[in-house]
């Protein structure tokens, strides 16, 4: 038996040497480099923190009940569908309302709403909600399963500018059971597309796979005066909030924030005028 033996040329040991090559221009000496397609909120101290949502990408936004999670949302499909976009909304509980989002200006001509569950409405959101056993469990899971699969057909047909899974209302311990994969997964379907998915949560859960995660909590709120007269001296109506909203991670204008940075906004009821 005869041995070949092929000497290859070691590589250049200096660092420059790469620059020479023609036609070759290290990242870091580009002198405009391409922006992120992003999508305005229509919250301004938002928008000026975030840049907005990014298109081709996953956005989480996560908080306890009565953070502004809905706010931001109703905002920004208040944006889209005034841009002529078609969104989705896969709703896991049920939560979301129609006239709530028309006064926020929410074209709901261009909304699909995706209503999971087999359940009535629930039009009473207000009472106490009993105590969740095995088998509540069970059902608030497949919600979830549901709502999962409706997004994944949702992204394999396309055309919508914007995807909101909404998870709100669902417990963090079942939310944190999606698996890294599935978020990886839509996160692989809308890279290089228009379409930007947003996940509303209790706490975030897709970790890595997000583009944007924002935490939300609330300062303050401000309600009426006392009633006087006839009315109960205890009723007032509740007419605004001191909102709070906190960048955790942010992939949009680099790729590791050096710190998180945070803005506050104010969310007025309605009916306070």
């Amino acid at each position: 038996m005869s041995a070949v033996l092929c000497v290859f040329p070691a590589p250049p040991r200096n660092p420059g040497a790469l620059a020479e090559i023609e036609g070759v221009v290290p990242a870091s000496r580009l002198e405009a480099r391409p922006q992120p397609r992003t999508i305005p909120t229509g919250i301004a101290p938002v928008d000026a923190l975030t840049g907005g949502i990014p298109r081709g990408g996953l956005t989480e936004i996560f908080g306890p009940a009565s953070s502004g999670r809905t706010s931001l949302l109703l905002a920004l499909l208040a944006q889209m569908t005034a841009r002529e976009e078609v969104c989705a909304l896969v709703d896991a509980s049920d939560a979301f309302d129609p006239h709530s989002a028309a006064a926020a200006g929410v074209d709901l001509e261009r909304v699909l709403w995706v209503r999971c569950g087999s359940n009535p409405p629930q039009r009473h959101r207000g009472r106490k909600n009993r105590a969740i056993g095995s088998s509540g469990h069970r059902v608030i899971g497949s919600r979830v399963d549901q709502a999962l699969r409706a997004a994944d057909l949702l992204l394999q047909a396309g055309g919508f500018g914007l995807l909101v899974i909404d998870l709100g209302d669902i417990p963090a311990a079942i939310a944190r059971r999606v698996p890294l994969t599935s978020w990886f997964r839509f996160r692989r379907a809308v890279e290089n597309t228009e379409t930007a998915v947003v996940v509303v949560e209790q706490e975030a859960s897709a970790k890595s796979c997000a583009s944007l995660v924002l935490k939300h909590s609330a300062i303050s709120t401000q309600h009426s005066a006392k009633a006087t007269g006839s009315k109960p001296s205890h009723a007032r109506l509740l007419q605004g909030m001191q909102l709070e909203v906190e960048v955790l991670n942010s992939r949009v204008w680099q790729r590791k924030p050096v710190r998180s940075a945070a803005t506050s906004f104010e969310s007025r009821a309605t009916w306070s005028g």
